[in-house]
């Protein structure tokens, strides 16, 4: 796995204002931003971008995946827009 193909599974998957992938091919750091996360907490946001993953999350394809997941509103208040 490579950071473009996991960043294309999670776009493919949930509409993305932005996102940022890195990592080493098996322990991965992700900032999503989207607004599908309006309204939901932390943990649904987490499990709305583990679903994009699929089986690859649970055959050990993708081992660790570290994400902080903000919706637009969220991300421009933080500066990052």
């Amino acid at each position: 796995m490579t950071a473009d193909q996991l960043r294309s599974l999670i776009a493919a998957g949930l509409p993305c204002d932005h996102l940022d992938v890195s990592g080493d091919g098996r322990h991965w750091t992700a900032v999503v931003v989207s607004s599908a996360f309006e309204g939901r907490r932390a943990i649904q946001r987490h499990q709305m971008v583990y679903a994009t993953l699929g089986q690859r999350i649970h055959t050990d394809e993708v081992h660790a995946l570290s994400m902080k997941t903000y919706t637009p509103a969220e991300w421009r208040a933080a500066g990052q827009a």
